[in-house]
C-alpha cells in the first residue's frame, strides 16, 4: 500500500513538480490550494504525511497548522514546511510542524526528508 502524501501549496506548478517526483518513488500524492481545502483533505484522506507551504491567500500555513493541531488524528501527521529563508524563525514558535525545506530547494533533499518521516 502506497504512503498518502497531502501537498498543500497554491503554486500549480510546483504541486506538479512535487506530484510527479513523489509519485515517482512510489508515494500517492493529493494536493490542496490552501488551508481550508487542506483541513478537508486531512479528514477525507487521512494522509501519512503533509508537505504545507506557508504563504498562501486564504487560509495560510500557519492557520492551517493551528487548526489541524485540534483534530482527533492531526498532531499525529508529520508536517514537513516549505519555506523562504525569512520565515524560518517563525516556524519554531509553531506546534505540529516536524521538518522544513527553504525554498528554492532541491527536489532530492525534499524526497530525503519525506522518506526519512515515512520510515523508507
Amino acid at each position: 500500500m502506497f504512503k498518502k502524501i497531502l501537498v498543500i501549496e497554491d503554486e500549480p506548478e510546483i504541486v506538479r513538480m512535487l506530484k510527479s517526483r513523489l509519485e515517482a518513488n512510489n508515494y500517492a500524492v493529493d494536493s490542496a490550494s490552501d488551508g481550508v481545502d487542506g483541513l478537508k483533505h486531512v479528514e477525507s484522506e487521512k494522509p501519512d504525511l503533509i508537505i504545507l507551504d506557508i504563504m498562501m491567500p486564504g487560509m495560510d500555513g500557519y492557520t492551517f497548522l493551528k487548526n489541524l493541531k485540534h483534530k482527533p488524528s492531526g498532531h499525529q501527521i508529520p508536517v514537513i514546511v516549505l519555506t523562504a529563508k525569512s520565515e524560518i524563525q517563525d516556524l519554531f514558535e509553531l506546534e505540529g510542524v516536524t521538518d522544513y525545506v527553504v525554498k528554492p530547494y532541491e527536489p532530492q533533499n525534499l524526497l530525503e526528508r519525506v522518506q526519512k518521516h515515512l520510515g523508507h
